[in-house]
């Protein structure tokens, strides 16, 4: 019977021990109510002690926490709707007015989503798209949380992070914008190819012009030249003539033959007694001509006939 007894007071007495420990966890922090009033605060990771029965712990998450908001359709300052998907990071700081205002983050999160939304709405009234999308994004995104933890503070609640994850246009603003950048792309390209034209005419002429000028100064230059030659070639001529005049007429009198004489239709009817054949009857041609037949004329010696076949 004593042992029965003693049984039951160990289980009793084991129920309320358990019922009056409870432990917080590192990614916790808990509150302790007693009778639905808020008596005590557990910051800290570990085992605690509580009444049993009149005393019951709340537990409250203190990591950092996201609240994703569905996207929104704000109208910036340059009268654009735009089509915003942004989150936000927060985290309890002050887990008694926490639960005196919200007392549970599903809730917290609605109270935080309002919040984020107006504020959105109110700072993208204030801000251009080009400013949104490129030149102070961030600036944006700070304004927008700082506005918004302030807000929170008073649900025991900072914000660490605001982010805009998407701006852009409705589809059917971002179709009407890329077809007129497609119109002005094609205009540009066709002013730059009509210029390139332009200009393209430009250097073909200039290179037109160019070089007629150097083939007529080409051509001047070796017309010059070649008259240079010609004169120094009769001076050569006339030098070789002065030192030796027989020889001269020897090679002028060769140089007629294998010009005269060269292989061809044409023919050539001369008398045999004419001075253009004396190289032909005396080596030193010192064969005089018969008189009156000096010239190619006609005597009693008859005529010759050449053809050079």
């Amino acid at each position: 019977m004593r042992s029965g007894i003693l049984a039951v007071i160990l289980v009793i007495v084991a129920v309320l021990g358990y019922m009056s420990i409870f432990i917080v966890n590192p990614t916790q922090q808990a509150l302790v109510l007693q009778l639905g009033r808020i008596i005590d605060t557990k910051i800290e990771a570990g085992p605690y002690f509580k009444y049993p029965f009149i005393q019951n712990v709340v537990y409250i998450d203190k990591r950092i926490l996201n609240l994703n908001m569905p996207p929104l359709e704000p109208i910036s300052s340059d009268k654009k709707r735009l089509v915003v998907d942004a989150f936000a990071r927060y985290k309890i700081i002050n887990p008694v007015l926490f639960y005196q205002r919200v007392q549970n983050v599903p809730t917290a999160n609605r109270r935080l989503s309002t919040l984020l939304q107006s504020s959105l709405r109110s700072e993208l009234g204030r801000t251009s798209f080009a400013a949104l999308v490129r030149d102070d994004r961030s600036g944006v995104m700070e304004n927008i949380r700082r506005d918004v933890s302030a807000n929170a503070a008073e649900l025991g609640i900072e914000v660490i992070d605001v982010k805009i994850r998407r701006a852009d246009l409705p589809d059917a603003n971002s179709q009407a914008i890329y077809a007129r950048m497609q119109t002005e792309r094609q205009r540009e390209a066709t002013e730059l190819r009509a210029q390139g034209e332009e200009l393209a005419r430009r250097i073909r002429a200039r290179a037109d012009r160019d070089a007629t000028v150097l083939v007529a100064e080409a051509k001047r230059d070796s017309e010059i030249t070649r008259g240079d030659g010609d004169a120094e070639r009769n001076k050569i001529f006339a030098e070789a003539y002065g030192a030796d005049p027989e020889f001269f007429a020897f090679y002028r009198s060769m140089l007629a033959y294998e010009e005269g004489l060269r292989a061809g239709d044409t023919s050539l009817v001369l008398s045999p007694d004419s001075s253009f054949f004396r190289y032909f009857k005396d080596p030193r041609g010192t064969a005089a001509p018969t008189a009156g037949n000096d010239n190619g004329g006609t005597g009693d010696t008859g005529v010759s006939s050449l053809s050079a076949q």
